[in-house]
């Protein structure tokens, strides 16, 4: 094969899993394993260049053709949406949303317009319009967690993985909302213009995803 594919990795924990499974693959990762500053990094023994970015670019990246492939959570997709094809569910970094409260509160035995703390308003909006619920959405950048200590919020929408954090500042998740896992984007065009070296990757990656660990 001779067009190299570029492919966007969200970077932190879905990186290393990513490496983790291209390792699998049998690509060599030693590049992306010692990054030093370097964004873009080219895989020697295959015809992939690997760049690292944060979620949200993956799918802009993506979505704009600068980048063939992606590897990003379902939580950013739900959240940013965008035009590509999500073609696999990878399988790592998995986490659900979910909704919680503060222990003991009743969230759904009141008529008020509840509010809602959240770093997804859009995942969190179409999640009370599903139940015709009326709510307020305040979005917040850092920890969720401390909006209903502070009685900014009724609740909280945000990912949870283990709910320590949640247990730790007295909240309890009282609903799912979505399960997350990683997934694999393409580029539409691309998948035109370069279908037998995008295929020939996927197919790899299904077969390692397969092989017994």
């Amino acid at each position: 094969m001779s067009e190299r594919l570029r492919i966007a990795l969200t970077k932190g924990r879905l990186q290393d899993q990513s490496v983790e499974l291209f390792e699998g693959m049998g690509l060599d990762c030693t590049p992306i394993k010692n990054p030093g500053r370097r964004l873009v990094h080219s895989i020697p023994n295959y015809p992939l260049d690997a760049v690292l970015a944060k979620a949200p670019d993956v799918i802009t990246y993506v979505e704009h053709g600068v980048c063939d492939l992606g590897i990003v959570g379902k939580d950013t997709i739900l959240e940013k949406g965008g035009a590509f094809y999500e073609v696999m569910d990878l399988g790592f970094g998995r986490c659900r949303f979910a909704l919680a409260v503060k222990e003991g509160s009743d969230f759904y035995g009141t008529y008020k317009t509840r509010r809602i703390a959240t770093k997804y308003p859009a995942v969190t909006k179409e999640f009370f319009e599903k139940k015709g619920m009326d709510v307020s959405i305040i979005k917040i950048e850092g920890s969720v967690e401390l909006a209903p200590i502070l009685e900014l919020a009724d609740a909280i929408v945000d990912i949870v993985e283990t709910g320590a954090t949640l247990r730790e500042n007295g909240l309890v998740p009282i609903e799912d909302v979505a399960q997350v896992s990683a997934r694999l984007l393409v580029n539409i065009a691309a998948m035109k213009l370069h279908r037998t070296e995008i295929l020939d990757f996927i197919s790899r990656c299904e077969q390692e995803l397969k092989r017994p660990k």
